[in-house]
């Protein structure tokens, strides 16, 4: 490793202890999406006494932000998210499901320690660019939202990743690895229906059901399905049923959906024959119904020659290492859930040799945490879920790392994750992605020829032009 890049390291050990201070202060908030108030006003308090120039409220939504340091290219951008899951309050550190509020939120999806990891990036290429002199610009983006919201999308419908010569971030996993693939893009939309109480059983003609619009309305959707491609997904979930009288005609009724697909214009065109089916419904019913878009975000664009820098970088870089208090406390917490034996990463879901190589470095580890770096892959790869760092992929060469931060297998959104994410095992995957990140960032502004590579590379991938989800004039918005 360069000189610069271990002086870019060091500065961030230098700083853990706040990089740590920052992760636990957003896992106590555990603000829900667009609702992040606390947590971006400590980001923006905290890079302001770091020496970024701190622009809040970016694209007119106020839990969003910037943080640059630097002049001239090349412009790295990191990204970070901070919002948490409701109903996933949980204390940190315990082996057993226990609430701190009750019916309160948590960091199930550990976006305390990716909001503090992509933090830590950002002031190690700070220390690079103030040590080095040379040109060059940092800028931490506070993306807000990512759970519901997509605050990356409505970005990138402002053209802000256009900016950029490439993005960066990271996300917590249960395995160390370089991340690849797509994934599918989402749009959600609600549907709120209008119609006409009257007594069920006496005036039954003089009603009209807005219930009965919603039902008809999933059941039209119910047929969509067979009419789709294999890899979309419709998903609702009836958010006002009208009320719990039965013998009264319900006048309202709003129903929430979801419309996933592989590709974003894929997406987009699927949307639009759902809303006709809501149409359909309304006239049926002799209804109205009002449509508010809530948020959509697109499929991801893989970059291999990014990918391929940062494991350069995360392999010189190693992995966490763990007390044996710390290993003790992941074994035992493994048992609580089922999959804790699961062979973990892209590579290995993939590639049958890398799988092999996996399955015999979980076995020299020993221990539910997974303490080793997958191997790279670089091929076609899917997961059915949704991120809008998608969106920022499709605007400018993008890539990302997972860092362990939980057991093995431990599942997505629990109570098991919200433990792990305020202990030094959560901190640990912070401050260490962060390196990883800034070395990486600092190769790009001095290796030129990689940037062009990764340059080339997103042009070539994305030459159909980026469908945006987000329509103009819609802002982001919390659904009823």
């Amino acid at each position: 490793m360069t000189q610069e890049k271990q002086a870019a390291v060091a500065a961030i050990d230098k700083k853990a202890g706040l990089i740590s201070d920052v992760a636990d202060q957003i896992w106590d908030f555990a603000e829900l999406s667009l609702q992040e108030d606390r947590s971006a006003a400590l980001y923006c308090e905290v890079l302001e006494k770091e020496g970024f120039q701190v622009e809040k409220g970016i694209c007119n939504i106020a839990t969003a932000f910037s943080a640059s340091f630097g002049s001239g290219r090349p412009v790295i951008g990191i990204l970070a998210e901070y919002d948490a899951l409701s109903g996933l309050s949980q204390e940190a550190g315990v082996l057993e499901q226990k609430e701190r509020v009750a019916g309160g939120c948590g960091h199930g999806c550990g976006h305390n320690l990716l909001g503090a990891g992509a933090f830590a990036a950002a002031l190690g290429v700070k220390a690079y660019l103030e040590e080095s002199g040379q040109p060059g610009t940092v800028v931490l983006y506070g993306c807000p939202g990512e759970e519901g919201g997509a605050s990356k999308a409505f970005m990138a419908r402002d053209g802000v990743w256009k900016a950029l010569d490439a993005a960066l971030t990271w996300h917590p996993e249960d395995v160390n690895e370089v991340a690849t693939g797509s994934s599918n893009s989402c749009i959600q939309v609600q549907y709120k229906f209008s119609g006409i109480a009257s007594h069920a059983s006496g005036t039954p003609e003089k009603g009209r059901s807005a219930l009965d619009a919603v039902e008809l309305m999933n059941i039209g959707v119910q047929f969509l399905r067979e009419h789709m491609s294999d890899r979309a997904r419709i998903h609702y979930a009836i958010t006002d049923a009208g009320g719990r009288s039965p013998n009264v005609v319900q006048p309202r009724a709003t129903v929430l959906y979801m419309v996933r697909s592989n590709h974003v214009a894929e997406a987009v065109e699927l949307q639009k024959r759902v809303d006709r089916i809501a149409e359909g419904a309304a006239l049926m019913t002799d209804t109205t119904f009002e449509r508010q878009f809530i948020d959509g975000l697109a499929d991801t664009i893989s970059n291999f020659a990014l990918e391929r820098l940062l494991y350069e970088n995360f392999k010189e870089l190693g992995v966490p290492s763990y007390t044996e208090e710390e290993l003790a406390f992941a074994d035992r917490l493994a048992v609580t859930y089922e999959g804790h034996d699961k062979v973990p990463g892209v590579a290995a879901e993939y590639d049958e040799t890398a799988r092999e190589t996996v399955e015999k470095q979980q076995k020299e580890s020993g221990h539910a945490m997974n303490a080793f770096l997958a191997p790279l892959y670089q091929g076609d790869a899917f997961k059915a879920g949704s991120t809008d760092v998608g969106d920022v992929s499709w605007l400018t060469p993008t890539a990302q790392i997972h860092v362990a931060s939980w057991p093995n297998g431990c599942p997505g959104h629990s109570w098991q994750n919200v433990s792990c994410d305020g202990t030094e095992i959560g901190h640990k995957a912070a401050v260490h992605a962060g390196k990883v990140l800034a070395a990486a960032a600092i190769d790009l502004m001095q290796r030129p020829e990689v940037l062009a590579q990764a340059r080339t590379e997103f042009e070539k991938r994305t030459k159909d032009g980026y469908v945006c989800p987000i329509p103009a004039g819609a802002v982001p918005v919390v659904p009823d």
